[in-house]
């Protein structure tokens, strides 16, 4: 497929319903598999209309991790697993880094931009001033994984009035998020002409991880503060829930805008290609750069919440979950899709606009998560 010389700001509704409601073969639904493989393709990522989410537990999710967030950091500090290269319990603010920081590649993929199109620079950003929370969502493998510290056990907080409601509310919203994404994988190897549980096969036993991102809207609420630098992210698909606050901006491929990304309020997610599904469609859907900031719209709903809510912690919330593969997964590209993938670069380079050339060698998930985890600084 070519990619689109001018694309819309507003990213490509995906409707999750249509798909669940009508005969797989029907054209309807054959069509919108199309569209969403299209919207990951051209854009790399796509809004997921699906009426089974609730926009109440959403609110109670934000609710929860607000108040885990608020705790004094040696609280916190308890429930940080760094021997477990943080893939379970709390990551703290100024750990992870922005891979892009120092990675040429993605430097160079800034310096193409028009500097009005350029994400917040990071040149001399330090880690990320905010903290992460993983919670698995796994289904145990039925045999030994070579990646232990990927699949390692879940860790509750300690304080006992958010011990009794965390796990019901995460398992909660994480179910939600996991089922509507495992769908939305089915739904994209259908529209790239797969058989169509290749991806949520290959994903039956992937470390899943809800993970909210939070940032203390108090110490970094000026306009213009960094608070997750740009990247793309190491998993398969990503999937989010609305925030309370903006602050999220997208890079379409080849469009060369920064989108702001809008979520319609109700049973709406937004949903962002990553790093292993680039990797197995030979680069044919890249994976989505994005960037979160405090932004003008960012400071006047921080204004807003502090008159409508003053006893409720100001802690932007990202409410995120990362859909992986199985970490014993073989990943190398789809020879047909790896073809596809050629074609559209010989495209862009003769409209001028050369794509960065990838090699994407065949390795197992779970090196290739602790490749990426090495490079955020979250696993020596």
């Amino acid at each position: 497929m070519a990619i689109q010389q001018e694309l819309s700001m507003d990213l490509p509704v995906i409707d999750l319903d249509l798909f669940l409601s009508k005969p797989r073969g029907s054209e309807e639904v054959i069509n919108e598999c199309k569209k969403a493989a299209d919207a990951l393709t051209t854009y790399g990522a796509l809004v997921l209309h699906d009426s089974r989410v609730s926009e109440q537990d959403n609110s109670t999710f934000l609710d929860l991790l607000e108040d885990y967030f608020a705790q004094p950091t040696e609280i916190l500090k308890k429930d940080e697993r760094p021997e477990l290269s943080y893939q379970a319990g709390v990551t703290l603010e100024n750990t992870e880094k922005p891979k892009c920081a120092v990675d040429e590649p993605c430097l160079r993929i800034i310096e193409k931009l028009d500097p009005a199109e350029r994400p917040l620079d990071i040149s001399a950003h330090s880690p990320d001033p905010k903290c992460r929370f993983f919670w698995k969502m796994s289904e145990k493998p039925p045999y030994d994984t070579q990646f232990p510290v990927l699949n390692a056990p879940n860790v509750v907080p300690q304080d006992e009035g958010l011990r009794e409601r965390w796990t019901p509310i995460m398992e909660q919203w994480g179910k939600s998020m996991r089922t509507a994404v495992a769908d939305l994988a089915v739904m994209t190897a259908i529209g790239l002409g797969l058989p169509a549980e290749i991806f949520r096969d290959a994903g039956k036993y992937g470390p899943h991880l809800l993970a909210p991102t939070a940032s203390d809207l108090v110490k970094y609420g000026k306009e213009d503060t960094i608070l997750a630098g740009f990247h793309s992210d190491l998993n398969f698909l990503t999937i989010h829930g609305r925030s309370r606050y903006p602050g999220l901006h997208i890079w379409a491929r080849n469009t060369g805008k920064r989108i702001p990304v809008r979520i319609p309020a109700g049973n709406y997610l937004l949903v962002q290609a990553g790093k292993q599904l680039e990797h197995i469609t030979g680069g044919l859907i890249k994976a989505g750069y994005h960037e979160v900031v405090v932004n003008e719209k960012t400071v006047s709903v921080i204004e807003a919440r502090k008159a409508q809510f003053p006893d409720r912690p100001l802690i932007r919330i990202s409410s995120t979950f990362f859909w992986h593969l199985s970490s014993d997964y073989d990943l190398a590209p789809i020879p047909e899709l790896a073809a596809r993938a050629q074609i559209i670069r010989e495209e862009q380079a003769r409209l001028g606009k050369e794509e960065e050339q990838s090699v994407y060698e065949p390795v197992k998930v779970g090196q290739q998560v602790q490749n990426e985890l090495k490079h955020i600084a979250l696993m020596a």
